[in-house]
């Protein structure tokens, strides 16, 4: 036998003590110790994953709400809307409360409350917490699992463009007989375009906010589907029922606003000019709709001559005694609207859906500028010619600085304050409150004048009013005086219309005003009677006219033989500046272009083009 030396033989030892504490190892950490580590085990997995399929449905759900209601779970307190303006704070769609991005308050106060992705993610996060603790494992311990939760769990939600991520980060113990097993994070990736869908959300409201474009499509519907201004030659009024055109505009706000849609998807390839009209300039791929239903709250209020609750009528001018012999008539009109109307946006696909609401609002014919959060048009709930608090002082006098007396009035808002007489040229007494008030001086002899007052900063004010003159108005052309139908129009600090040569003295104070002459003549023209079908895309009835579906609905436009009995054969247009010398000497001559009786619809045509040339030239006589 071979020797084996004490060396070789430590050699052996050590590998065979190596072993022995590696089998021993083994033996504890997989047959005994490990049935109280944290060891992966199939049934337990099973219960774990319960719980993330319940983290999963709440988060689908929370995605859902959030998405229907504007960007919020949590909507808000409701505050109502009142008779002067109709909007709440949310908006009522299909049962849903859709908090307003954009609105008006029932007391005229802008309110903007648009979300950020970070207020998203807290109130899925608060969601979250709220819903886990329903989370069902009951059918487990019936099975003879313990299953203990320890504290509050802790939520965290990231929203990216095509996904939703979620960590819940909790304690959960799951053990049964000598086996257990520990979990303290849950991770959950949902596939969402909720960022994507809130992104562009936000580029559509920013758009609006910057450039009014649904004020601005807004008011070209009111154009065509109300009478807004315009001159019929007739004799008889034009009437219009004021519920008819609150109907029309209703109408026509929803059959339009609904057929607007985005740069891009299913809009590209167009190439109608007619509906390019309704594309908005924002580009997106995904779909996007623009929604109004005339049942939603709408404001809509006409202000103008003529009109009431009832009746909107333009009278005709040249029935007026003293006007007979004028030969023809025309029925001016010109009335002014306030609409203020909600519009919902949605963004959505296949699967999901992103909207939110924003109130659109047209002031006195015209798209609001900015968004800016201050009133606007306020009207008090209160009588502000009670409230004469701040002490004033208000001059008056003519252009040679002489004291003159007169009659004050003061309007903040749209209300309106006798303040009463001056003594000795000056009104010392009590006035409203109000920022840029209208102060308006009326005195005998001179013309009605108005200022900015702001009794909240000033407490004295002189008005120079200025002197009013009769003077007599002629017409002349080709060196001749002219004994022609005629409508005279000076417009300045005033507006003064006649119509010659019944109403041939007016008065006039000095000033800049823009002069504009119409001269009629007898006619033949006839214009023959026709019928053209117009068709228009509408939107459906019922659901399916939420979601922009249209229908095609065509109607015959029947235009009566028409016969023009007075045409325009002279006039023009210029701007004067009237001088008191002048006006003393008691005579204006009015110098303008007069053309042939028109025979034809094209010489009908071609004198409107020539007065659009012709100029005014003043004589003082």
């Amino acid at each position: 036998m071979l020797g084996i030396s004490k060396k070789g033989q430590m050699t052996i030892w050590i590998i065979v003590a190596i072993l022995v504490v590696g089998i021993i190892a083994f033996y504890f950490l997989f047959f005994r110790i490990g049935e109280n580590v944290n060891i992966q085990d199939s049934e337990f997995n099973l219960i774990f994953s319960s719980y993330d399929d319940c983290i999963r449905k709440n988060t689908e759900n929370a995605i859902s709400i959030i998405g229907t209601q504007g960007g919020r779970i949590d909507v808000g307190d409701f505050s109502p809307g009142s008779e002067y303006m109709p909007f709440s704070s949310h908006l009522n769609f299909l049962g849903f409360p859709v908090p307003y991005w954009y609105y008006l308050s029932g007391n005229g106060l802008i309110k903007e409350n648009v979300p950020t992705k970070k207020n998203m993610e807290e109130e899925i996060a608060s969601f979250l917490k709220l819903k886990l603790s329903e989370c069902d494992l009951s059918k487990y311990k019936s099975q003879g699992y313990r299953i203990d939760i320890y504290g509050e769990p802790e939520v965290k939600v990231s929203i990216n463009d095509l996904d939703v991520s979620v960590v819940v980060s909790n304690e959960i113990v799951v053990s049964k007989e000598e086996k257990q097993e520990r979990r303290t994070q849950h991770r959950i990736k949902i596939n969402s375009k909720l960022g994507k869908f809130y992104n562009i959300a936000r580029g559509i409201y920013e758009k609006e906010k910057r450039d009014a474009f649904l004020e601005n499509f807004s008011l070209d519907i009111l154009r065509l589907y109300a009478p807004f201004d315009g001159v019929e030659l007739s004799c008889s009024p034009q009437i219009w029922r004021t519920s008819d055109v609150f109907k029309s505009i209703r109408e026509g706000l929803e059959a339009n606003i609904n057929s607007l849609k985005v740069k891009g998807k299913g809009s590209s390839s167009v190439k109608d000019k007619r509906k390019n009209y309704f594309i908005v300039d924002y580009s997106t791929e995904e779909n996007v709709n623009f929604v109004y239903n005339s049942r939603w709250p709408t404001k809509i209020e006409i202000y103008g001559d003529g009109v009431n609750d009832v009746l909107m009528v333009a009278e005709p001018v040249g029935t007026q005694e003293g006007m007979g012999i004028m030969g023809f008539c025309y029925s001016p009109y010109h009335f002014v609207y306030d609409v203020a109307f909600p519009v919902l946006i949605q963004i959505y696909d296949d699967e999901e859906l992103f909207q939110f609401p924003v109130a659109v609002i047209i002031d006195k014919n015209m798209p609001r500028n900015s968004l800016i959060s201050s009133p606007i048009n306020e009207e008090p709930d209160f009588d502000l010619c009670k409230e004469r608090i701040q002490d004033v002082e208000v001059t008056l006098r003519n252009i040679n600085l002489n004291l003159i007396e007169g009659n004050l009035s003061f309007q903040c808002f749209n209300q309106k304050c006798a303040l009463g007489s001056t003594t000795q040229g000056k009104y010392v007494g009590k006035a409203p409150i109000c920022l840029n008030g209208i102060l308006e001086a009326k005195a005998p002899g001179y013309a009605t004048k108005k200022v900015i007052f702001s009794t909240n900063e000033e407490e004295e004010k002189e008005i120079i009013m200025d002197r009013e003159y009769e003077v007599e108005l002629k017409l002349r052309a080709n060196n001749r005086i002219l004994n022609d139908n005629a409508i005279i129009s000076f417009n300045g600090n005033r507006t003064v219309t006649t119509a010659l040569p019944e109403g041939s003295r007016v008065m006039l104070s000095e000033g800049s005003y823009n002069v504009v002459v119409y001269i009629f003549g007898n006619s033949s023209i006839t214009l023959p009677g026709s019928v053209k079908t117009q068709c228009i895309d509408v939107p459906s009835s019922g659901l399916l006219g939420f979601f922009g579906v249209k229908k095609e609905k065509c109607y015959n436009v029947e235009i009566p033989e028409t016969k023009i009995e007075s045409a325009l054969i002279g006039g023009g247009k210029g701007e004067i500046y009237l001088l008191p010398s002048d006006l003393e000497k008691g005579t204006i001559i009015l110098d303008v272009g007069k053309w042939g009786s028109p025979s034809s619809l094209e010489e009908f045509q071609k004198n409107y083009e020539k007065f659009e040339t012709s100029g005014v030239s003043i004589y003082y006589g």
